[in-house]
């Protein structure tokens, strides 16, 4: 029976057997793919030929065939979660004709299928590979690269690449191939060589056999091999060997085996190197049919599967076998010298590198081969997957098994681990070997057992007779012991003994019921326990010296021992040290180490008596065990080196196992940092704090350390608190972990934290913030690094809610946050009401009897048209209101309000319609409106919203009569910047069909898209619309003028600010354009001159006198020409004449470097005054020769055309360049003669112009606007309320009062643009002061002089420039005048104005309160195009400005709104913000308290936002550093996260602050106050004194309290707490803490001073009543080496370890009794560093005297 005692000595349980058959199988017959193959047998053969190609009718026919039995095959691997979590289950791929079916799961998640792919041909094999994406292919880089997961189906001519993203790629392949092989780096092929393929003649190369491809989109490359002869030369050459063939090959580590069918030998080659730290496990199949796990050469043991009957031994073993599954060549040699005939081998990992337990089993490789033999048994294993694997049996069914892990239970995990790495390589393996063998024994131990188990089988190999030593011998084994460990209780008698009954009574199961209160209260006499006699054990417990452990006790003793220290800093692990305590001592006792043992001792006095029983070690064997250089006589403490740290002691470093003992190693420096306040402590790695213990110099391991735990340096740390925060998370420490420490250690740590959740800096990133307690923060990071998408804000109203009629565009504005920011009142929908054209209007006319029944239906027709001028002009402004608040449905069409223009009279509500034919309404008078109404649409779409070019297309409607709305549409993409997903080819196709509106909505979307990015593309597609930009001999196209004037605009936004010179050039060129000889150009000319002026100023814009390379065009001149008119001058490049520049020579400044032939400034100054046309340069020169035959302008220029253009360029090219010389060009003329050559509305342009040149001159009072006005026109203009006129010959007073009121509306216009956006009281009050005026001037007498509409302009004006300084605010008194002006619809209230009071109402409720205007460069050009003061008389009104641009205020928007969001509720709520404005010219760095939500200021004018306490954590985002931070939240829907502290409510539920729950509870005198749970103190406050008073003192957890309370009744088992609370003592009184009080004597004592001397006092007198009633005379022994009472053990451990007593044998050699003054004490005891207070207790024994000193 012996032989059966061997088999089953190594056999390992496998658990889980279950059946297997692979999923796919099923799947497959129910796939639809099914039917296709009838379907093909009936297609003619025609049809086949063509449909497939190549392959053709051939291979259908073949393929009908092989579709009659199918060939199967599938491969499983561990599943990969798409998150990237953990997971663990199985993912199969199963192949079978020309379907691949993906599908996952497991015993726990039921199957399903996850993919299904079906190809033209026969699947071949298909299979998982990652490739590599990233240039850099070196081993390295590998671990940071990105990896594309792939799914490969190789057929007959080419292989299909799927990723898991949803690319595909399909490569086609040069060769047959056999077989494919995923390996780490991308793929590899094997070629299949045919049998004629004989080695060709000497000079031919042979071609090669394998190949591989590292990424989808590379070559199919060749393999080389280096093989290694063995004379160590080695030669490197292409793998061409028809015989070697892959047998299997493993990803990581990545290897291959192959196998050479000619010599019969199996190589493993490596694809990189392994690491050498590796043990890995393979699972082999003898050739008995044995299944055998081998670790490298080392045999584990057979794997004994419960089911299936074991293999006979009969066997024979010579049978020859079919080796791989590729062809059918027998090997009847061995398969390898070393691991004997192996027939079948998976390699797997249960001994990962065992640093990370939980990736347990890495690596499997397998092979399939197949044998025919008699009876059930395993003929092959395949599908390897992390543990698990699937063994085929011979009669055709399969069972899936789990081979088990090493070890369960944390503990023995970390022991072994310890263990390992201290052992020499082949000892540790074989230690492990031994140890998984008796651990994973059929029917082996339960998780209880298992460190029992661990213990007995660790001693055996160290040489101890288990059996005979007491305390392991009443382990209690659960299940069988296992043989390995005792071989000699193999066959216990059958009767039984007496000593079976003996084992009983000593088990620990039965002293637990003695013990037990059933015990006491049914009477139970304990029973007489025949106690193991000593004696009996004593003889001979001697170890043996040849065991495999024995030279290396010392070191596995002192590796436990820090394993130990270890754990004592888990507050979880407390079972386990209790359990490791008793075999250290063990150890201690017999290694003959005394300060170990009283270190035990002072940690468990009850567990560790002071005498045991000791194994002698044999004095000849003590030479022979190795003590390791590391091993120290007194044991390390972790407690003792931060108590000495806290103290300031010097310390020798700490003792650590790296990976195992991390959180020593954290513990040991995050002290070194914040308490000794070394900075370099986490830094370094050669840290003087930590003594790294190895076995022998292992570089890579040592490397491999100092990459984990570098240091990065944050970008804002300051104190040390947060240097420690933030390295500690960037160690990987959360929250968790802190709570596990034990609370003194945890102290100095909590404090920081502490120090940090105050003052966080805005930039942390997620994990620090967990780490501080501040979730607001890390969700704020987590939110950053989302892309761009809904946020928490976004209002989701289903759109099926309201009926369709309802829907007036304003639906999905978001009520919550607008709610918070105007709470008190309805303003909201009262806007809404105004901006709404969806329902009918109200026409209320009175019916005088002398009217008949026509003539007032005729009234109120005219009267809804009065007012549908307002209905058409209000979606601009909606359009404003509702910019960017709405994330589109993909799957749905936007919806797109109507435009209702019929009317509802009253009384009987009867319908009043324009089309009855009644009145002349003008033609195509709703088109514009249309195209207001898809803007208006189009803009609600917010930037972040997910959409590309299939749903705009799918957007375009039916009907033709709403493609002015698509139109609109198509531009709001474009400004909202989603057009640039719109294809190039539906662009072009938009613009072939000649729709007018459509390509002024397309051209201006798709510039404004592209802003300032100069992009080829569009600059053509722009020019074909624009003759000055072709080539002069192109064919002329009949662009529409308006697509002209929107295509020059187009042009400006692309070259935006890049003064490109060309562009300058023409537009210049373009502002004078005259009309052509055949009436081309004669209509709507100022609107074209507009655009040229407006695109030229937004090229040079801002650039000012340096135009480089442009100083010989002469801009300003130019300008100044057009400006004031005069001849046309000649502008021909080479035959210029030279012309004195008139009266307006340019004094100095305007060097427009390389423009200066334009003569820019001249020729604007032109166009501006007027004057001789001057021959134009460029190459329209031909055209125009001959003049118009209609229009008489000859060669003067026509300023009324060119001057609005000419201004606006100049304004904007020198925009707040503070240029005065330009500036004085553009004063209002100062003479009565001069005033009467110029337009007043001109005045207006030339003021704000001159006003945004002189930039910083701006100031927000009346004063300054007035002293815009001239001289003349102050002193003589009439004040409108006067009665009669002053009559005056040389004075025009009509001039006069039209030119001042001009000058005013400039001036405020300037105002407007200067503080947009800026919310300024002064201006806001200036500008509310005027449009007063305006409003009273209105309706004065004299209001007829300067004439009803030149009033109803200025105030429009007004009245804008106050929207555009309140933008975003909602303010009541500019929604008053809005609203005031929105019920005027009669007289001179046209179209024109109604846009400008709806677009204020707009502006002023910008996006909802989201957005406010910006005041840079580019924004102002965005409004001046878009607020251009003149406004279209009526809805088809383009003739002076193109209504289109009315919409680019957009680019001028920008979202500035902070909404405050409470992260426990995900409300938005308010919240105290201070802002800090940076000093300027104008005020010193100033702070202002704001209640968010609220729009900020202009980010650049700020230095930083602060949330402000005391409800909420305060927060600070500094912008001093860069605003990125802060514009990313902004555009996210400016939510930033706050957190409400406790005891807080937010400022909508108590906005006095008078219900906080903590006011509430002292008000209330009631009796429950008093008895409170200390859970629910954190409720009422978040003071940190109060917090941990409750949390230290009143919890009845293991805390200071308990501590204290089980003190006092002598009941302390172990003395950890009272080290913790030593620890928190140490710390209040350490210097580093004491200095920080000093430096912050505000801040909030972490624990309040008060509670510490009490804690202090009470342990004192505790001690000393114990010394007192006769302890001394117990520490009399215990010093002097005597034996004393058991029953005093506990409260003399306390004793020593409170007062830091020092070991017997660390007392001076003097003697104790020789000294005779407490003096002579102090001097013999000042080396110990025993404190003095405990020197003074101790004083009386040492000195002999009766009463001790009690302080």
């Amino acid at each position: 029976m012996s032989n059966f005692y061997e088999e089953r000595a190594t056999m390992i349980a496998a658990g889980d057997l279950q059946e297997f058959v692979p999923f796919g199988r099923d799947h497959c017959k129910h796939h639809p793919n099914a039917l296709n193959l009838q379907l093909r047998q009936l297609q003619p053969a025609s049809e086949l030929w063509s449909s497939d190609g190549a392959a053709g009718l051939v291979g259908s026919l073949q393929e009908v065939t092989i579709h009659e039995k199918q060939k199967e095959s599938w491969q499983l691997r561990k599943g990969v979660s798409e998150i990237g979590e953990e997971v663990d289950y199985d993912e199969e791929l199963y192949v079978a004709g020309n379907m691949v079916i993906w599908s996952k799961g497991s015993k726990s998640q039921a199957l399903a299928v996850y993919k299904a792919f079906t190809v033209d041909s026969p699947v071949q094999q298909a299979l998982w590979c990652d490739f590599i994406i990233s240039q850099d292919k070196s081993e390295k880089a590998y671990s940071s690269d990105e990896v594309e997961k792939c799914i490969c189906i190789l057929q007959s001519s080419c292989i299909n690449m799927h990723s898991i993203e949803g690319k595909d790629y399909i490569a086609s392949l040069p060769f047959q191939v056999a077989n494919v092989w995923p390996t780490k780096y991308g793929l590899l092929f094997e070629r299949s060589s045919s049998t004629h393929e004989l080695p060709p003649g000497p000079p031919r190369e042979p071609l090669p056999t394998m190949f591989s491809m590292l990424h989808p989109l590379d070559e199919i490359t060749p393999l080389v091999c280096k093989s290694g002869s063995l004379f160590g030369s080695s030669r490197v050459q292409y793998v061409v060997d028809h015989a070697m063939k892959i047998v299997f090959l493993n990803t990581d580590p990545s290897i291959i085996m192959t196998y050479d069918t000619v010599q019969s030998l199996h190589s493993v080659w490596a694809l990189r190197r392994v690491k050498p730290e590796k043990i890995d496990t393979m699972l082999v199949l003898e050739g008995s049919g044995n299944l055998v796990l081998y670790t490298g050469v080392v045999r584990v043991g057979k794997v004994f599967i419960p089911g299936l009957p074991a293999p006979s031994l009969t066997m024979s073993n010579t049978m020859p076998r079919p080796s791989t599954p590729l062809d059918s060549v027998s090997t009847p040699k061995p398969l390898s010298k070393l691991l004997g005939s192996l027939d079948e081998v998976v390699l797997f990992s249960p001994v990962a590198e065992l640093r990370d337990s939980s990736k347990l089993h890495d690596s499997l490789y397998n092979e399939d081969c197949t044998f025919q033999q008699l009876g059930t048994y395993i003929h092959s294993i395949r599908d390897p997957v992390r543990n698990r694997v699937t063994l085929e049996l011979s009669n055709g069914s399969m069972v899936r098994i789990t081979i088990p892990e090493i070890a369960t239970s944390e503990l023995v995990q970390t022991c072994l681990q310890a263990i390992k790495f201290i052992l020499p390589k082949e000892i540790a393996v074989q230690m492990l070997v031994k140890w998984y063998s008796v651990h994973s024994a059929p029917g082996g131990p339960s998780y209880h057992s298992e460190w029992n188990l661990f213990v007995t089988c660790l001693m055996n190999m160290m040489g101890y007779n288990t059996d005979r030593l007491a305390w392991t011998r009443n382990f209690d084994f659960e299940g069988s012991l296992s043989p390995v460990i005792a071989p000699k209780k193999a066959r216990p008698s059958e009767t039984g003994s007496d000593d079976d009954w003996e084992y009983l009574l000593n088990s620990d199961y039965h002293q637990n019921v003695e013990s037990h209160l059933l015990n006491r209260s049914l009477c139970l006499n304990p029973l007489e326990v025949s106690q193991m006699k000593d004696e009996d054990f004593s003889q001979n417990l001697i170890l043996d010296s040849s065991t495999l452990l024995f030279t290396h006790i010392p070191a596995i003793f002192f590796v436990l021992h820090l394993v130990y220290e270890e754990l004592k800093l888990n507050t979880l692990m407390g079972e386990g040290i209790r359990s490791l305590v008793g075999l250290l001592v063990q150890l201690a006792r017999d290694l003959k180490l005394e300060p170990y043992v009283d270190h035990y001792y002072r940690d468990y006095p009850t567990l560790v008596r002071t005498t045991g029983q000791v194994c002698t070690i044999d004095q000849g064997q003590t030479g022979f065990m190795h003590h390791p250089s590391f091993f120290t006589s007194e044991p390390p403490s972790i407690y003792q080196w931060v108590s000495s740290c806290l103290k300031g002691e010097g310390m020798p470093p700490y003792p650590y196992l790296p990976g195992i003992c991390e959180r020593s190693r954290l513990v040991v420096l995050s002290i070194a940092l914040y308490i000794l306040g070394n900075e370099s402590s986490v830094s370094d790695e050669s840290s003087q704090y930590l003594s790294r213990i190895t076995i022998a110099p292992q570089k890579s391991q040592a490397e491999q350390e100092e990459n984990r735990f570098s240091f990065r340096h944050s970008t804002s740390v300051s104190s040390l608190a947060e240097r420690l925060v933030v390295w500690m998370t960037d160690v990987g420490f959360t929250l968790r972990d802190l709570e596990t420490l034990p609370f003194g250690i945890a102290l100095p740590i909590r404090d920081a934290i502490y120090h940090c959740r105050e003052q966080p800096a805005s930039d942390w990133p997620e994990a620090v913030c967990l780490l501080i307690g501040r979730q607001d923060l890390s969700k704020q990071a987590c939110e950053g690094n989302l892309p761009k998408g809904k946020s928490v804000l976004s209002s989701d109203v289903p759109s099926g809610t309201e009926t369709e009629e309802e829907d007036d565009g304003m639906n999905d504005m978001n009520q919550e946050v607008m709610s918070l920011i105007w709470s008190e009142d309805l303003r909201v929908q009262d806007v809404r009401r105004l901006l709404q054209s969806a329902h009918p209007v109200r026409v209320n006319v009175v019916q005088y009897p002398e009217l008949s029944d026509h003539e007032f239906i005729e009234e109120k027709e005219n009267r809804l048209l009065q007012l549908c001028q307002r209905t058409m002009a209000l979606p601009v402004g909606r359009g404003m209101f509702t910019l960017f608040s709405y994330h589109p449905v993909p799957t749905e069409p936007l919806p797109i309000p109507k435009l209702n223009l019929t009317g509802r009279a009253p009384p009987r509500n009867t319908t009043v319609d324009l089309n009855s034919g009644n009145i002349d309404v003008p033609p195509n008078m709703t088109s514009w409106a249309s195209f207001h109404n898809g803007v208006a649409a189009g803009l609600k779409i917010a930037p972040a919203s997910q959409i590309d070019s299939a749903w705009i297309v799918y957007n375009k409607p039916k009907h033709a009569e709403l493609a002015n709305e698509y139109a609109g549409f198509l531009m709001a993409l474009g400004l909202n910047g989603h057009l640039t997903k719109l294809a190039t080819l539906n662009i072009h196709d938009y613009l072939t069909k000649g729709h007018e509106m459509t390509s002024i909505g397309l051209l201006l979307g798709v510039s404004a898209a592209k802003l300032g990015t100069m992009d080829m593309s569009i600059t053509r597609l722009l020019s074909i619309h624009i003759p000055a930009l072709l080539p002069p001999t192109s064919t002329e196209l009949d662009v529409p003028h308006n697509v002209q004037v929107a295509a020059v605009v187009g042009i400006g936004l692309v070259y935006q600010g890049t003064a490109h010179r060309h562009t300058a050039e023409v537009l210049l060129a373009e502002i004078g354009r005259p009309p052509g000889p055949e009436m081309e150009y004669c209509t709507d000319r100022e609107s074209y001159s507009l655009a040229a002026g407006l695109a030229l100023g937004m090229v040079c814009l801002g650039h000012g006198s340096n135009l480089i390379g442009m100083s010989d065009l002469n801009v300003p001149e130019q300008l100044y020409q057009y400006m004031v008119g005069g001849h046309r001058r000649f502008q021909a490049g080479m035959h210029r004449e030279k012309h004195k520049s008139p009266s307006y020579q340019i004094k100095h400044g305007s060097n427009l470097i390389g423009m200066s032939d334009l003569n820019v400034p001249e020729q604007l100054y032109q166009y501006m005054v007027g004057g001789h046309r001057r021959f134009q340069a460029g190459m329209h020169r031909e055209k125009h020769k001959s003049p118009s035959y209609q229009i008489k302008e000859g060669d003067t220029i026509n300023v009324d055309v060119t001057c609005p253009g000419a201004t606006l360029a100049l304004a904007m090219i020198y925009l707040k360049t503070n240029n005065r010389s330009i500036a004085d060009w553009l004063r209002a003329p100062d003479t009565m003669y001069l005033l009467d050559f110029v337009k007043p509305e001109f005045l207006l342009l030339r003021t704000l112009a001159r006003c945004l040149i002189l930039w910083d001159d701006i100031l927000p009072n009346s004063k300054w606007v007035d002293s815009n006005v001239p001289q003349i026109i102050r002193e003589n203009s009439i004040s409108l309320s006067e009665i009669e006129l002053p009559c005056s010959e040389d004075l025009n007073l009509e001039t006069l009062s039209q030119a001042h009121v001009y000058i005013i509306a400039g001036a405020c216009l300037s105002l407007g643009f200067r503080f947009a956006g800026s919310e300024n009281l002064s201006a806001f009050n200036c500008l509310h002061k005027f449009a007063k005026d305006f409003m009273t001037y209105l309706s004065a007498p004299n209001a007829s002089v300067t004439g009803p509409y030149n009033l109803e302009t200025c105030l429009s004006v007004v009245l804008l420039s106050l929207a555009m300084v309140m933008a975003g605010s909602g303010n009541l008194k500019v929604l008053q005048l809005c609203r005031f002006l929105h019920m005027k619809t009669g007289g001179e209230m046209n179209y024109g104005f109604h846009l400008a009071h709806h677009m204020a109402l707009g502006l002023l409720f910008l996006g909802g309160g989201r957005y406010s205007l910006s005041t840079s460069n580019s924004s102002i050009a965005a409004l001046l195009c878009a607020l251009y003061p003149h406004f279209p008389a009526h809805s088809t009104d383009n003739r002076y400005h193109l209504q289109a641009l009315r919409h680019l205020y957009v680019l001028a928007a920008e979202p500035r709104l902070l909404v405050p969001v409470d992260v426990d509720t995900n409300m938005p709520c308010y919240a105290l913000l201070e802002v800090t404005y940076k000093g300027t010219q104008w005020y010193e760095q100033t702070k202002e308290e704001l209640m968010a939500p609220t729009l900020l200021p202009e980010l650049h004018l700020l230095k930083q936002i602060k949330v402000k306490g005391p409800r909420y954590w305060e927060l600070l985002i500094d912008l001093s550093k860069g605003t990125q931070h802060l514009k990313s939240i902004l555009s996210k829907d400016g939510v930033l996260y706050v957190k409400l502290r406790a005891g807080q409510l937010s400022y909508k539920e108590d906005p006095m602050g008078w219900q906080s729950l903590l006011a509430q509870t002292v008000a209330n005198r009631n009796s429950e106050a008093r008895a409170f749970k200390p859970e629910t103190i954190s409720a009422f406050t978040s003071d940190p004194a109060l917090l941990s008073f409750a949390e230290y003192f009143c919890k009845p957890t293991v805390n200071m309290g308990q501590a204290m309370r089980r003190l006092g009744r002598r009941e302390m088992s172990e003395t950890s707490e009272l080290w913790q609370i030593k620890l928190v003592l140490e710390f209040f009184s350490s210097r580093s803490h004491q200095e920080r009080l000093q430096n912050h004597p505000k801040r909030g004592l972490f624990m309040n001073s008060e509670f510490l001397p009490v804690v202090k006092c009470t342990i004192d007198n505790t001690l000393d009543q114990w010394l007192q009633a006769g302890g001394d005379v117990c520490v009399h022994a215990y010093l002097s080496g005597q034996p004393f009472e058991e029953s005093q053990l506990s409260m003399l451990a306390c004793f020593l370890v409170y007062h830091s007593v020092p070991a017997p044998w660390h007392l001076p050699s003097v003697g104790l009794e020789g000294s005779t003054s407490f003096a002579e004490l102090l001097f013999k005891f000042q080396h110990l560093k025993m404190p003095v207070r405990a020197l003074l207790r101790l004083a009386p024994l040492l000195l002999g005297n009766p009463q001790p000193m009690v302080m």
